[in-house]
């Protein structure tokens, strides 16, 4: 394997290409979250709804995402839509898993005594439950966001931007010049990317859960 005649002179190109993969894997873990956390306020107070989301939520990762990508295909076509919308729901589900268990984690006596004060349940909600169930919810944060930087590379099935080209390009040419080079570098870049970002959300974590907390 002849890496760095590989790496000779596409510098610029790994550079776009990694910063392609991170932030569609932002922006995805992102509006995953968002709308994971709707789903988990609508449904974490009904025993029943939030049984039945988690469980659904535990089924919708069991659904292959070639498959799916090949499903979106159908009504979004080629490129970005389609990327995005299967990085979006894989994102979402286990932080609408991890925000259910943490919100339904909130002892009672802690919202009793905030309505007791006189706290709209809105309020009791942004400024009590969501802060107790934190720390579980990033934990979710933190696993989506892993799952998201590996499937991420799928996308290019689609024409989808991101480091899963390089991948894709050395397999469909393994024996050929370059193509085991093309295969280990995004893999590589890959795993930097993931490693990267969960460091960061440990360090999320520290700045914002309170020791009590945590």
């Amino acid at each position: 394997m002849h890496l760095g005649r590989f790496l000779h002179g596409r510098a610029g190109q790994l550079l776009f290409l990694t910063y392609q993969h991170l932030s569609l894997v932002v922006q995805c873990v992102v509006l995953g979250v968002v709308i994971a956390l709707a789903v988990a306020v609508a449904v974490y107070r009904s025993r029943a709804a939030a049984a039945l989301t988690t469980a659904l939520a535990g089924v919708g990762l069991t659904i292959p995402s070639l498959a799916l990508l090949a499903l979106l295909i159908i009504p979004l076509g080629l490129g970005v839509a389609p990327s995005v919308s299967m990085l979006a729901f894989y994102a979402a589900l286990p932080v609408l898993t991890s925000a259910i268990v943490g919100l339904r984690s909130v002892p009672v006596t802690v919202t009793e005594a905030a309505r007791g004060i006189g706290m709209p349940r809105w309020r009791v909600l942004v400024s009590v439950e969501l802060p107790f169930a934190w720390p579980v919810i990033l934990t979710g944060v933190r696993v989506s966001t892993q799952m998201v930087v590996g499937v991420a590379a799928v996308v290019a099935y689609v024409l989808g931007p991101g480091l899963g080209s390089l991948i894709f390009s050395g397999l469909s040419r393994l024996g050929g010049a370059g193509a085991l080079e093309s295969a280990f570098t995004g893999t590589v870049l890959i795993v930097i990317i993931a490693l990267v970002l969960d460091a960061l959300l440990v360090l999320l974590g520290r700045l914002t859960i309170s020791r009590g907390l945590a």
